[in-house]
Order: structure tokens, then C-alpha cells, then sequence
């Protein structure tokens, strides 16, 4: 695992993987399952791996928490980030960024809350939670307006802040308002596109935004890397032609539920078995599986057409 604090070069060079967590039956971890997947992943050339929502560490308890970061610390590559998350509540940050104090990770994600809080109130928190945690932290804003762009300002300004994951949906992400308040006060290079391959091209085009988050990455990591470097290099055209491979996978996300159809489908591309989802999450019907079988196969395929031709460049 690398160690080293995090920097905008190091944001900008890999796609941001947030991978599901691979469990037993009895909802103890997969080890050999997880490994697969990140092997999988650093194959592609991913080398940033983001716990957070698809792993559903919402509902990891802290009793489970410190085993759960050590074995990925451990099984990731030594050139690889791993980000793992906390919270989202102010208790449980709290506790892991306890845990994580003295643990090798350079940051992790705070989760973003849906209720109670105050900007205010955030502002406190984070500031509480990175002084448990000794390091700065991502924030990751999923809500409109979840904090005001001058608070999130002044916690960059004091070394709190390394990131933000951005996933605000907006039916058009060519008008979004709050990103744009963002941009205008806080470094862009410090802000990820944070809702996939669908509105890549356009924040990094058009906002200015360094990198993007993705789930699919974990069925076709290849394709994603190479739609990063697309982008950077200005050729959207071909940008816009690949990503046409990721949406069928991403309509059913987004019909269905991002973080259960991911979870299966990694199971179902044959990439590896993520097993059962820990409460209060649980896995999909046989009717939607059947669904999601076709979309996660023929994007595995299509990511391992890549080898030859990614060869060539």
C-alpha cells in the first residue's frame, strides 16, 4: 500500500475505484474473493481503491472495522492508494478515526450524512474528526447545498480537507450551480467527479474537475483508465464513443440501486464472488439478477477487447 500523503498528480493519474466487499455467508470477509477483485482492478491500472458506499461501510461496525482496513491494507499493491471511509455519523467517525490514527492510510472519506446536521454543524464535526484522525480528510458531498462552498473554503485553508468526491445527480450536469460555486472558490484540481462514467467527460471538461470515481471500473477497470487519459487528452469524440459501453450497466444502477446491482454484478461477470450484502442492504431478485447478467458480461467482455487494442497505443 502507498503510504505517502496524497497529491493533485497523484489524483489526476488514476481513476477512483469504489469497489464492493466480498463476504461469506456467515457475513464474515471473503478474503480470497477480495483479492480477486482488487487484482483485478490493479491489472487495469487502477491504483486508488475507495471503500465507501458499495462496500457498504455504513453499516460496518467499529468492532469489525480496524480487521476489515488492516487485511486491505495488506492486499492491496504497494503502489496503490486505499481510502478507507468513516462514519457517517459524528460518533462513529469519531471511533475509526480513533482506529485509523495510527494506520499507514494517507486519508479517509467522511460519508456523507442525510440527517441531522447543520452546515454548522459539519464544520464542527470535520474539524473534530481530522484532529482524531491526525490527516486531512475527503469530504463527499451527495446532497445539493450539503455544505456551503465558504465553509468547505476555510477547512482547505486550514489543512482538514485533501478532497471531495462530488455525486450531486443533475438531470443535466451542464448546469449545476453548486459545482460551479465550488470550483469558484476551492482548487478544482482538489475535486473528483464522483457518480461514475456518465458525467465524466463533462466535468472535467467543462468544470475542470482532475479525476472521476467509479463502481464499474471493478467489471471493466481498462476501459476506465482509458477513458481518463481520453479525456485529458482532449479527444472527447473517442471519450464519448467508449463510455457508450459502461451506460447499459449504469441505466440499471440507476433504475435499480447503485451499490446492490454493482454488488451483483461483479458476482455475475465472473470477476468475483461478493457473496452476500451485510445488513441493512440485501442482494437482488432473481428477476432483476437476470437483468443485470447480460449488461455485467458484455462489459467484462468488452473491457477484455481492450488488451489488444490499448496495446497499440
Amino acid at each position: 500500500m502507498k503510504t505517502t500523503p496524497i497529491t493533485k498528480h497523484d489524483i489526476s493519474q488514476s481513476v477512483i475505484a469504489v469497489p464492493p466487499l466480498a463476504r461469506n455467508a456467515d457475513f464474515t470477509i471473503n478474503r480470497e474473493a477480495n483479492a480477486a477483485l482488487i487484482r483485478h482492478l490493479e491489472s487495469g491500472g487502477v491504483r486508488s481503491l475507495m471503500y465507501g458506499g458499495n462496500a457498504n461501510f455504513y453499516h460496518l461496525g467499529v468492532n469489525e472495522y480496524a480487521g476489515v482496513v488492516d487485511f486491505l491494507a495488506d492486499t492491496v499493491g504497494e503502489d496503490t492508494w486505499l481510502l478507507p471511509s468513516i462514519g457517517p455519523d459524528y460518533g462513529k467517525a469519531l471511533d475509526q478515526a480513533a482506529i485509523l490514527r495510527n494506520k499507514p492510510v494517507p486519508t479517509a472519506m467522511l460519508l456523507p450524512m442525510s440527517f441531522p446536521f447543520t452546515n454548522e454543524g459539519l464544520a464542527i464535526g470535520i474539524r473534530r474528526i481530522t484532529d482524531a484522525l491526525g490527516k486531512p480528510a475527503v469530504i463527499y458531498i451527495k446532497a445539493d447545498e450539503y455544505i456551503q462552498p465558504d465553509t468547505l473554503a476555510e477547512l482547505f485553508d486550514e489543512g482538514r480537507v485533501t478532497s471531495i468526491k462530488y455525486a450531486v445527480v443533475r438531470n443535466n450536469p451542464d448546469v449545476d450551480p453548486y459545482l460551479r460555486k465550488l470550483v469558484d472558490v476551492i482548487d478544482k484540481d482538489l475535486i473528483v467527479s464522483g457518480i461514475g462514467e456518465r458525467p465524466a467527460i463533462i466535468h472535467l471538461r467543462d468544470y475542470g474537475l482532475m479525476s472521476f470515481t467509479s463502481g464499474s471500473v471493478c467489471v471493466a477497470p481498462r476501459g476506465s483508465m482509458h477513458l481518463l487519459h481520453l479525456i485529458k487528452e482532449r479527444r472527447f469524440e473517442e471519450a464519448a464513443t467508449l463510455r457508450e459501453a459502461y451506460l447499459p450497466l449504469e441505466d440499471l444502477r440507476d433504475a435499480i440501486s447503485p451499490i446492490r446491482v454493482l454488488h451483483e454484478a461483479v458476482t455475475l461477470s465472473g470477476v468475483a464472488d461478493m457473496g452476500p450484502m451485510l445488513p441493512m442492504l440485501s442482494g437482488l431478485s432473481d428477476d432483476t439478477r437476470a437483468r443485470v447478467l447480460p449488461a455485467a458480461k458484455a462489459l467484462l467482455e468488452h473491457d477484455r477487447g481492450l488488451v489488444s487494442t490499448l496495446a497499440h497505443h
